[in-house]
């Protein structure tokens, strides 16, 4: 490797490992959700828990453009040592949907830049980049509430979740679901939006999971709540 740095080599050599990990069934697999990788992600956090945090790596990692060495620079990354605009611009390379689920939950919702991303990012026009707007606003309903207008939140959901496309129709139902889960002056009306929207009812739902249909979801997490298990 003569002619690079000690952090390009790495990265060779951890794209070369990763390479190395793929595995044709899972790539099919994942194919089917958007995501174009085949490496066990244990495998991959196996790689994570050896490397340790690693900004600089992370960032050689992310460069690469490959979907796997995404996923492990988001497990060996520093949060808050990302700018608001290298966020924004990570957010926009991210066009699958596992690389962008993990940049949103393991990184960004980390930083100090996620409020000034959330709206900013929940209004662009740009479906999957508002996704992630939405799934900021998703967590700040459940964990920091003061300050959002749940009603003016509804509006939107109301107006827009029906004909949005999956990715941000996902996420705005979940903030759908959220709202009326966390806060009950707000539950009738936003299972009456579930309802009459009929967003994700007749989605598959595994034994023992609870179904993504808002007023299903809703009731199911109130009554474990009442029941005082999560479980």
């Amino acid at each position: 490797m003569a002619g690079t740095t000690p952090t390009e080599a790495q990265v060779a050599e951890l794209t070369a490992e990763l390479a190395a990990l793929e595995d044709p069934r899972i790539r099919e697999v994942n194919e089917r959700h958007g995501d174009d990788h085949g490496v066990n992600l244990g495998k991959l956090r196996a790689i994570a828990k050896r490397l340790k945090t690693e900004q600089e790596l992370a960032r050689g990692l992310w460069a690469t453009g490959e979907s796997a060495a995404r996923l492990l620079a988001l497990l060996i990354c520093r949060p808050k040592a990302f700018t608001r605009d290298e966020l924004d611009a990570m957010l926009r390379e991210a066009r699958t949907p596992k690389v962008q689920d993990w940049l949103v939950n393991y990184v960004v919702k980390k930083s100090p830049h996620a409020e000034d991303l959330r709206p900013a990012w929940s209004a662009d026009p740009d479906p999957v980049v508002a996704s992630a707007g939405w799934a900021l606003t998703a967590e700040r309903v459940v964990k920091k509430p003061a300050g959002l207008d749940l009603g003016a939140l509804l509006d939107v959901v109301e107006a827009e979740m029906k004909d949005a496309p999956d990715r941000l129709q996902w996420a705005m139902n979940n903030c759908l679901a959220q709202i009326g889960i966390e806060h009950p002056d707000q539950r009738a009306r936003a299972r009456a939006i579930g309802e009459r929207l009929e967003v994700l009812k007749d989605y598959p739902t595994s034994p023992g999971c609870t179904s993504p249909y808002a007023p299903v979801w809703i009731d199911e997490m109130v009554r474990r709540k009442d029941a005082g298990t999560t479980s």
